[in-house]
């Protein structure tokens, strides 16, 4: 079993940096795959970025290739999400998540734990 909390939401102007963070528990976190998604207002989730367990394999949404990070600290059970270039479009929440795999995968059916998420909004 695995939890996820996000920390480092919040309220940024157009251009600035947020970085957020995913603490998980459960002894075997290192070896999931672990994701962030995204839901802005009447959109449906979508998925932003994830990473392997030993972080040598990284994937990103083409909306967020070259200005979002995503990198994982396994001795810290952390996970984070540099974010950089903020644009209004990238207000929602943002949730992390987790899947009992070792294959990185984008589709949010494939992740079997969620986070209870963190606000992201970017004033033009």
């Amino acid at each position: 079993q695995v939890q996820l909390v996000e920390s480092g939401g919040g309220l940024v102007q157009a251009g600035g940096s947020l970085r957020l963070s995913c603490a998980a528990s459960g002894r075997t976190f290192g070896s999931h795959v672990t994701g962030w998604f995204r839901q802005a207002p009447g959109k449906e989730r979508e998925f932003v970025a994830a990473i392997g367990w030993s972080g040598g394999t990284t994937d990103y949404a083409d909306s967020v290739k070259g200005r979002f990070t995503i990198s994982r600290d396994n001795a810290k059970n952390t996970v984070y999400l540099q974010m950089s270039s903020l644009k209004p479009e990238d207000t929602a929440v943002y949730y992390c998540a987790a899947r009992s795999s070792r294959v990185v995968q984008t589709a949010r059916q494939l992740y079997d734990y969620w986070g209870q998420g963190t606000q992201v909004t970017v004033s033009s």
